[in-house]
């Protein structure tokens, strides 16, 4: 997770390693947890809990794109902060809109895919490692949010509507990032794109291991409470982050100069 350097400067996000995904996972996941917490354990609501980690993450963002460097603790919590705002707006559209499950995914999908080809016809790619400048940094985080939510809807998705449970959707969603990690290692697929595949397909995983943790028995899960499943999560998270931190210092300073 060391900051990666380009031949424009220092990119502002980390390495894609497995200490990413393995980050990137858990965050999801608390995302489930503390969106639901704020929503429902505390009562305020879709639209409040939207607005309420709508504006902690545009001002993360500001403060990411402000940054010369990647600073991992700001970061991911802007992952959380998207991850968080993408459960609760996914909520909102597929419940309070009334557009359910599958109509709520079919128009994150296509949000999705209307910043990936804006970022590129502007840009001229699209990257997951190579963010240097502000306006790319905005189009990584606006696709970053969309896939979030986009998410969190096919979790919902898969575990209600597809008859998965939450179990059974973890096992799919977990399958298909095996599936697209094979395809990393043994093919020439282009890396971009698996790269949006899997970080889109991480937060339905983290969706339903998430809904998993706290959903009454009756309904499948394991009926622990919101808060204590987000602020455990919360623990392992930052763990994980600082060793990989720590890790990229290490490698960084055996680097010859």
């Amino acid at each position: 997770m060391n900051k990666q350097l380009t031949d424009h400067g220092a990119s502002k996000v980390p390495a894609v390693t497995l200490g990413f995904w393995i980050a990137k996972i858990i965050a999801t996941t608390l995302g489930e947890t503390g969106g639901d917490t704020v929503s429902m354990s505390w009562g305020l609501g879709y639209v409040v809990a939207t607005v309420f980690f709508g504006a902690a993450l545009i001002l993360l963002v500001a403060l990411q794109v402000r940054a010369s460097t990647y600073r991992p603790a700001l970061y991911w919590a802007t992952i959380i902060a998207s991850t968080t705002a993408g459960t609760t707006l996914a909520d909102f559209a597929d419940r309070s809109l009334g557009i359910g499950y599958t109509g709520g995914s079919l128009l994150l999908l296509a949000l999705v895919l209307g910043s990936l080809v804006t970022w590129k016809l502007v840009e001229g790619r699209v990257s997951s490692t190579h963010v240097v400048s502000g306006r790319t940094e905005l189009f990584y985080w606006l696709t970053i949010t969309f896939s979030q939510t986009l998410g969190t809807a096919l979790g919902d998705w898969a575990a209600d509507d597809g008859g998965l449970g939450y179990v059974g959707g973890a096992a799919v969603f977990g399958g298909a990032i095996a599936v697209i990690a094979v395809l990393y290692f043994t093919t020439r697929i282009n890396r971009t794109f698996l790269f949006w595949a899997a970080f889109i397909l991480t937060r339905p995983l983290g969706a339903t291991v998430g809904d998993f943790l706290d959903k009454p028995l009756a309904q499948g899960g394991l009926d622990l409470s919101r808060p204590l499943a987000s602020l455990c999560l919360a623990v392992v998270l930052i763990a994980v982050v600082a060793i990989g931190a720590r890790k990229g210092a290490e490698d960084q300073a055996k680097a010859p100069a």
